[in-house]
C-alpha cells in the first residue's frame, strides 16, 4: 500500500449517546470527514438483552433524524453473543464493518461487552478498520470495556459483589497506554441520600477500588454528557460536551474543561502501533482486501461532467437565497443526467446514481 495510513478519531462518551449535547459531537465528527458517512452500530454491549436490536435501532433512528444533513448510511450488526447464530466471531455477521468509516458501540453492560468482544473477529475487525482510518465512538459502557481493567458497575452497584475489577479489552495498550475509564464521573442520581459519583460507586468505594488497580494505571474520569476525543494522528485530545475530563496519573490529577485540548502525552507514553500489530492475519487480510477494493473503486469513480458541475454551482446559489422550488428542480435535472447530489454542512457532494 502506498497511501499514508493514520488511525481514525476515538470518541469516548461519559454518557448520553442520544443526548442533544452529544449530537453536537457527532456533528463535529462527521464534518471532519471528506467522504459520505458509513456508520456501523454494534449491538454487542446490550446483546444479553432480548431487545438489543431495538437499543441499536434507537441510536440509528437518532442518527438518521438528528444528523440527516449528512445522509448517514447505517448498518446494525447483531453480534450479540459468542456460540450463537449471532456471534461476534461470525465473519458474515460482522462484514458491514469492512467498509464502515464510523463504528459505534452503544450502551449495555461493560463486563458483558468485554467478555463477548475479547479476542473476537468483531473486535479484531474493529481494530483493523480503526488502524486504516475509521473513526470509533464508544458509549459509556463500551468506554469502560475498552479499559485495561473494566469497572463491574452492575455487579457492584446492583448485585452487591465485593469491590473488584475485571479484565477489559485494553484497547489503548497498542498505543502504549494503560488507561482505566470512569464515565458518569459527576453522576448525582442518588441525590443527597446516596453518593453515586464516580460511575455510581461513590467516593468511598471509588477510593478503595483505586487501590486495587495495577500501579501503572492512568485513570480517566469523564463527566456525563461529555466526550473525550482522541486524535492519534495529531496526538492530541479534545474535551467536548457539557463538562469536564480528569486525568489522574502518578498520583497527580489534571482537570480539562469543555473546549480545552491537551496532548496525548498527558495520558502516558503515546505511540501509534503498526497497522497489523496484534491483529490475526486472516482478519487483517480480509480487512485490507476490502480496503484496497474501496480505494480502487474510488479511483474508478468518474468525474461529473461540466454540465453537472455548473448545475450544482447554480443550485448552491439558489439554495443560499432559499429558493427551494428552484433548488428541487435543479436536483431533478442533475439526477436526469445520471448524478445525485447530497447536501452536507460542507457543501454539495455529487455521486453517480
Amino acid at each position: 500500500m502506498t497511501e499514508e495510513i493514520n488511525p481514525g478519531l476515538i470518541v469516548l462518551l461519559g454518557s448520553g449517546e442520544t443526548a442533544p449535547t452529544i449530537r453536537k459531537v457527532y456533528h463535529w465528527l462527521f464534518e471532519q470527514m471528506c467522504e459520505p458517512v458509513k456508520l456501523s452500530i454494534l449491538e454487542t454491549p446490550a446483546g444479553f438483552e432480548p431487545n438489543s436490536d431495538k437499543v441499536a435501532q434507537a441510536i440509528a433512528d437518532f442518527m438518521e433524524k438528528r444528523l440527516q444533513n449528512f445522509h448517514p448510511d447505517i448498518a446494525i450488526i447483531p453480534a450479540r453473543k459468542k456460540g450463537t447464530p449471532f456471534s461476534p466471531d461470525d465473519p458474515d455477521i460482522v462484514s458491514p464493518l469492512l467498509d464502515a468509516n464510523v463504528i459505534l458501540m452503544g450502551p449495555g453492560s461493560p463486563t458483558y461487552a468485554a467478555r463477548q468482544m475479547m479476542d473476537s473477529v468483531a473486535w479484531h475487525t474493529l481494530n483493523a478498520r480503526h488502524r486504516l482510518g475509521a473513526h470509533l465512538i464508544f458509549a459509556s459502557a463500551t468506554t469502560i470495556a475498552s479499559s485495561l481493567k473494566a469497572l463491574p458497575v452492575y455487579e457492584i452497584y446492583k448485585v452487591g459483589q465485593d469491590l473488584h475489577w475485571q479484565d477489559g479489552l485494553n484497547f489503548f495498550d497498542a498505543f502504549g497506554l494503560s488507561l482505566v475509564f470512569v464515565p458518569h464521573w459527576n453522576n448525582n442520581d442518588g441525590g443527597d441520600e446516596l453518593d453515586t459519583s464516580h460511575c455510581y460507586m461513590g467516593t468511598d468505594r471509588y477510593n478503595q477500588l483505586i487501590d486495587l488497580l495495577p500501579p501503572e494505571s492512568t485513570i480517566v474520569g469523564i463527566d456525563e454528557q461529555t466526550a473525550l476525543v482522541i486524535d492519534p494522528a495529531e496526538q492530541c485530545c479534545r474535551v467536548m460536551g457539557n463538562s469536564d475530563v480528569r486525568i489522574i496519573r502518578n498520583g497527580e490529577e489534571k482537570l480539562f474543561r469543555n473546549g480545552q485540548s491537551f496532548p496525548t502525552g498527558e495520558l502516558g507514553s503515546f505511540n501509534i502501533p503498526q497497522p497489523q500489530s496484534g491483529i490475526p492475519a486472516e482478519v487483517w487480510d480480509r480487512v485490507i482486501t476490502a480496503h484496497q477494493a474501496a480505494l480502487e473503486t474510488d479511483e474508478q469513480t468518474p468525474e461529473p461532467p461540466a454540465e453537472v458541475l455548473e448545475l450544482v454551482e447554480k443550485r448552491e446559489a439558489v439554495r443560499a437565497r432559499k429558493e427551494w422550488d428552484a433548488s428541487d428542480a435543479m436536483r431533478d435535472q442533475i439526477e436526469q443526467l445520471g448524478w445525485k447530489v447530497l447536501d452536507t454542512p460542507n457543501g454539495s457532494v455529487v455521486e453517480p446514481v
